[in-house]
């Protein structure tokens, strides 16, 4: 079987979020799984100076409304294709910078997606399933049907959303650039409320969908949570369905990172009391006993952050310590500055992304806050349970999937969930693990429980591959 996959990021090549985490990975279970598997992805700068591309000789001309584009296609250990484009993707940032998202993405990844079909032929590979990420490649699936027909007769298309909140929604005078006719821009095609929408590219068109945890694949059939696509989600709930996300165990494994202080395991944990006393010192906190709680995050009204400043200050009254690593939307990065101003020697705010500072917190911290309003997969939870860090969430989407809700009376579970919006409901739930946190043994019961929790990318990859040949023998017939 081949399967291409078609995204805008990848691990280890270029990232911005859980995207590349979940690419990047599955492409090597694909592979390890005997799947001809390839990657394609755009040659942002930076990728040819930190990796060793061949060229493979081919160049696709592709047509953006009146312009043309031509690009050559590198690739990686023959299994990762790279188009370079100077004009497109020679940046600083993937998709935007300070002052927003990049005015021509539409050009960008209308491009990108016309690119990769040319590529396909250019470099000899005919996929029987071409499997397409977020708005980036949603165009690919509606391609496949209209103008590459003749050439993808025999290719079945998945498409993958792995956050609906964001779309590729962009002026209708946009429509003129994807060489589409005008019977695509109706309600039953990729209009939205008079706008163009790339994303619902994806989902009325591709052969299947699916996005990355069980409880959001049901959350987004609703208004709540359905971004104004519920309807047309609704309308393929026969082709859409939940595959959860796994975790790297190798890269996040505590026994071996070599970015935290001392290294421990499930069966010996002496290390992680290490990492906590470190991790009090890097930030300077005045109770050096006291429970210390870490978030780790983009700094967005999804995330809850909102919820968690207008908690502070009965969190806090908790005697507790917290850390917070992010950044994003300018207010609430503010408020988090003013709170740690509020909180001195108790709260932390460090601003920008650190790899390595992430890994201090969840080895160091006794819990790892998400009180997300809703959460597609998330991966922080995981990796905290695999450092034996303790999650206190709220029950949506994968937090759901994934943290077991701890029960008091049998003392079972591998974390800490609320449901309500609203910020006592996330202090009542911290509080509720304090209690817990005060009995040594029930804790050390719980850690030990969260590290063994697993949750594996070959059980996801396994699923992928089940899909891919069903829709393979229901596109041969």
């Amino acid at each position: 079987m081949k399967v291409l996959l078609a995204t805008s990021e990848a691990i280890p090549f270029a990232k911005t979020g859980g995207l590349a985490d979940v690419t990047g990975t599955l492409l090597g279970e694909l592979r390890a799984s005997k799947v001809d598997a390839r990657l394609m992805l755009p040659l942002y700068r930076g990728i040819k100076s930190r990796y060793k591309l061949k060229d493979t000789g081919c160049t696709v001309e592709v047509t953006v409304g009146k312009e043309k584009y031509e690009s050559r296609v590198l690739s990686h250990e023959d299994t990762s294709y790279f188009f370079e484009c100077e004009e497109f993707f020679n940046r600083q940032e993937l998709y935007g910078d300070s002052s927003g998202d990049y005015s021509d993405n539409v050009n960008r990844f209308v491009f990108f997606s016309k690119a990769i079909l040319e590529a396909c032929e250019a470099i000899g590979f005919r996929p029987d399933i071409i499997h397409s990420n977020d708005w980036q490649t949603a165009l690919i699936p509606l391609y496949v049907r209209t103008l590459y027909r003749e050439r993808f007769r025999t290719t079945a298309t998945v498409f993958t959303i792995h956050n609906l909140g964001y779309q590729g929604i962009f002026p209708a005078s946009a429509m003129s650039l994807t060489g589409l006719g005008k019977e695509w821009f109706t309600w039953e095609g990729i209009e939205f409320y008079g706008q163009m929408n790339l994303l619902k590219a994806g989902i009325v068109a591709a052969d299947a969908i699916t996005t990355v945890s069980m409880s959001y694949a049901k959350e987004i059939l609703t208004k709540e949570f359905g971004s104004g696509l519920d309807g047309v989600l609704g309308s393929r709930v026969k082709d859409f369905t939940g595959i959860l996300n796994g975790l790297d165990y190798d890269d996040w494994d505590p026994a071996s990172d070599p970015s935290i202080p001392a290294r421990y395991s499930a069966s010996s944990l002496e290390g992680k009391q290490k990492c906590k006393r470190s991790l009090i010192e890097e930030c300077s906190f005045k109770d050096k006993r006291a429970p210390l709680v870490g978030m780790v995050g983009r700094f967005s009204s999804q995330k809850g952050v909102d919820l968690l400043l207008h908690a502070a200050d009965e969190i806090f009254s908790c005697g507790l310590n917290a850390v917070i690593l992010g950044k994003g939307e300018a207010e609430l990065q503010k408020g988090l500055t003013a709170a740690a101003k509020r909180h001195a020697g108790r709260l932390f705010v460090r601003t920008g992304f650190d790899d390595e500072f992430a890994r201090r917190i969840y080895a160091g911290a006794d819990m790892l806050v998400m009180p997300s309003h809703y959460e597609p997969c998330g991966l922080a939870q995981m990796i905290a349970m695999r450092y034996g860090t303790v999650p206190v969430a709220r029950a949506t989407g994968g937090l759901a999937d994934t943290i077991d809700d701890y029960d008091h009376l049998s003392g079972r579970g591998t974390g800490f969930l609320f449901s309500g919006r609203w910020p006592s409901a996330l202090a009542e739930c911290i509080k509720r693990a304090l209690c817990v946190y005060g009995d040594r043994e029930q804790w050390k019961r719980l850690v030990t429980s969260c590290m063994k929790r697993r949750f594996l990318w070959k059980a996801s990859a396994r699923k992928y591959v089940q899909l891919y040949r069903e829709l393979g023998k229901r596109v041969r017939g």
